[in-house]
């Protein structure tokens, strides 16, 4: 007989959850908002996830509380084996399943974009609010990066890229740096009428910070354009990602091998054709028999897909559910 999973992804910006009955059919489904434990405490980003999954077991005509067989979350901010392990031990209090697995939700789009049947071969990059990178092989080594930032030496994602934009606009408007048409398209973005005036709404915090991630497509609009700063940052973004994935599969041993690398997060996912272009043709130079894969079905797919791994589900059962996500 099968097990029911509860499947997580929460990422910084939003956090899905769906119910996975036995036989692999999803029953319901809740989304809510980003999981940022650093920010507000492990307990209320636990709180809000709580939110999202009691609506999804109550949308699953369910009442009383939450009991399914196993927890697979894949959470953001699970950067490090001791918050992965803190994490896990927040969520098994909660009660709501037998077992309980935290992952990093990087692994999320790995498993979502390997191919049914697959041997859980192959390296992720998650560009979103973000940028991470894991890797695993089929005998179970993986490899990972702290993704902590500028002090784990990372750069850009949706919000580094936001920052680094403004950086150079406001240098253009004051005469430190030289012209950039991203000083004028930030602050109009906002119906402001200079970089500085956005600079003061945003330390006053009259245009809210979470709202910062919105000038990262205003970026690729002006690199769209051409102009030479935004390309110049949209090409150290592709170089980033390829330089990420390369030293996993180094690290894995599968550079000179033909494996996937699977692309994902909202920056990724929405195809700008010189960020696209660029990782394809870095990654071509830099590991010639990887194959660049957009996954583009929910990550919540994949966490759902790890909770069937660990429940030992038949190949019926992972079909099932996979076909609730992906079409054609």
């Amino acid at each position: 007989m099968g097990m029911s999973v509860l499947a997580i992804d929460a990422g910084n910006s939003k956090t899905d959850v769906a119910l996975i009955g036995p036989d692999g059919t999803v029953s319901g489904t809740a989304r809510g908002g980003g999981f940022r434990p650093p920010a507000v405490g492990v307990t209320a980003a636990v709180d809000a996830l709580a939110d999202a999954v009691a609506r999804a077991w109550a949308a699953a005509g369910n009442s009383g509380p939450v009991a399914v067989d196993h927890v697979s979350a894949c959470l953001a901010n699970a950067d490090l084996p001791v918050e992965e392990r803190q994490l896990a031990e927040a969520l098994a209090a909660r009660g709501w399943g037998g077992t309980v697995k935290v992952y990093n939700d990087t692994f999320a789009i790995l498993r979502a974009g390997l191919p049914p049947g697959a041997e859980p071969r192959g390296v992720a990059v998650v560009c979103g609010a973000g940028i991470n990178c894991v890797g695993m092989t089929p005998d179970g080594r993986t490899a990972r990066f702290p993704a902590l930032g500028k002090i784990s030496g990372d750069w850009g994602g949706g919000g580094g890229l936001a920052e680094e934009a403004l950086w150079f606009a406001a240098r253009a408007e004051d005469g430190r740096g030289g012209p950039t048409a991203l000083a004028r398209a930030l602050p109009e973005h906002f119906g402001l009428p200079s970089v500085y005036a956005l600079i003061e709404a945003l330390h006053l915090e009259r245009v809210a910070p979470a709202r910062r991630h919105e000038l990262a497509p205003v970026l690729f609009a002006v690199a769209a354009a051409g102009d030479p700063v935004a390309r110049a940052l949209v090409d150290r973004q592709a170089e980033e990602i390829v330089a990420l994935a390369a030293v996993a599969l180094e690290r894995l041993g599968l550079r000179d091998e033909e494996a996937p690398v699977l692309l994902g997060g909202s920056v990724l996912a929405a195809r700008h054709p010189q960020l696209d272009d660029g990782v394809r043709t870095l990654l071509a130079a830099r590991a010639p028999k990887a194959v660049p894969l957009v996954v583009a079905a929910s990550p919540v797919l994949g966490a759902g897909l790890l909770g069937l791994d660990a429940v030992g589900a038949s190949a019926e059962v992972f079909e099932r559910l996979r076909g609730q996500y992906v079409r054609g």
